[in-house]
């Protein structure tokens, strides 16, 4: 799978968990943001374990 898309919707509770993991796609300013033009299929695995590892589960990705 190539990812083409990477969003956190709203609910984002900032517990810091998606930077932590895939720093090079997340950051954490109040809340977390997507850094934009990124290529997220080099980080894929990653983001999807930040995806499934979000307690809220605001990290959506296609």
């Amino acid at each position: 799978m190539a990812l083409k898309k990477v969003e956190i919707i709203e609910g984002c509770i900032a517990c810091g968990l998606c930077s932590d993991i895939c720093p090079e796609v997340f950051v954490m300013d109040d809340l977390a943001t997507v850094i934009p033009g990124v290529n997220y299929s080099d980080y894929e695995k990653s983001v999807i374990e930040a995806a499934e590892s979000c307690p809220v589960e605001v990290i959506k990705y296609e």
